[in-house]
């Protein structure tokens, strides 16, 4: 919609990203603003918003259900919902793309039972809620997005089926077993603060642009 405010963090990009984005301005409510390290972009976007909810998208994402953000907003009014994500597709990559984030998600969906979690690829937050979290942790350069999504309580938290398509881009990257085992750790270090602040070398290759 025209009237939706779309804010584009931007952390001086070399693929034109800033004159793409502002190539919409005709057709949409759309402004640049400054990026950084995922959290340091999520949160300068977080703190223009005025709206009750913020849906966070990442640079390399596309919605495979043109319904679903209606969809969310709708089961976070209607259930009182503090976050809602939705399940990863990768159409374009291998079979072993398709497989690892199908892992992903069957994770996801396990974590109801204890502590649920988001990823930033998509996750529409209650704002009041995101901001009394603290938002996203500025000092975390790897998984900030699963950190701050594990602080909502179940009954507050959904998934909600539809879809947005990935790139296999990071695990070509930096290989399957390297990502698997990272996030495999990450989930066995939920509990503890310092592991989350260590640098992981995630963006070794380097910080991403957009």
């Amino acid at each position: 919609m025209s009237s939706t405010r779309v804010l584009v963090a931007d952390a001086n990009s070399t693929d034109k990203t800033s004159e793409m984005v502002m190539s919409f301005r005709d057709r949409l409510n759309v402004s640049v603003i400054r990026g950084g390290v995922p959290s340091v972009g999520r949160n300068q976007g977080a703190a223009q918003a005025d709206t009750r909810y913020i849906l966070f998208l990442d640079a390399d994402i596309e919605l495979a259900d043109r319904s679903l953000v209606r969809r969310c907003v709708e089961r976070a009014q209607n259930k009182q919902l503090h976050c809602v994500t939705t399940n990863i597709l990768c159409e374009e990559g291998t079979w072993l793309d398709r497989a690892f984030y199908a892992v992903n998600d069957l994770f996801q969906y396990l974590s109801y039972l204890h502590r649920p979690f988001a990823t930033g690829m998509f996750m529409l937050f209650d704002r009041k809620r995101f901001w009394e979290l603290g938002g996203f942790n500025e000092q975390i350069l790897f998984a900030e997005d699963y950190r701050l999504s594990q602080q909502v309580e179940r009954q507050r938290f959904a998934v909600v089926r539809g879809g947005v398509y990935t790139t296999n881009r990071r695990l070509k990257k930096m290989g399957y077993l390297r990502v698997g085992w990272l996030f495999l750790w990450t989930a066995m270090n939920y509990w503890n603060e310092k592991y989350f602040l260590r640098d992981h070398k995630y963006w070794a290759d380097g910080v991403p642009r957009a």
